[in-house]
């Protein structure tokens, strides 16, 4: 151990912390790979083994604190650009068949799509604005 200087020995350790953040997909082991990180610039600019340990220490804990719940925060968030059918959600058509409960034809944002109504009972004429509730498959659920 004397052999080597302890900043490679900090090196391995970020190392070793590496894998399991590959595997695991776990982020904190990127944190304390990052303390490891830290502590061997630390080593190699001289400092004792103690000064290395609290820098790693203080480095990975305020990484965890900062870090964690931002992360936690846009992992639950929803996001901001809609696309897909999910983009298509509150828009308006206009009806080019009539659309009742069994079914129909709506031009929705520039292509003809098959639609149904949401109520059973109510039925929407050709020309008629409507809006797009939700998309169920290939069919749009209008009212």
């Amino acid at each position: 151990m004397n052999d080597i200087d302890a900043w490679v020995w900090w090196l391995v350790a970020a190392a070793a912390l590496g894998i399991p953040l590959v595997v695991t997909a776990m982020p904190e082991f990127g944190m304390f790979a990052v303390g490891a990180v830290a502590a061997a610039v630390t080593s190699g600019l001289g400092a004792g083994l103690v000064v290395q340990v609290i820098v790693f220490v203080i480095v990975s804990v305020a990484l965890i604190a900062v870090v964690r719940p931002i992360a936690a925060r846009h992992r639950s968030q929803q996001p901001q650009l809609a696309t897909g059918v999910d983009a298509l959600r509150g828009r308006q058509a206009v009806v080019l068949e009539r659309v009742d409960g069994s079914g129909g034809r709506i031009k929705l944002a520039g292509e003809v799509w098959s639609a149904r109504a949401l109520e059973t009972g109510r039925a929407f004429e050709p020309g008629e604005e409507v809006d797009v509730v939700e998309i169920d498959g290939a069919t749009a659920v209008i009212m």
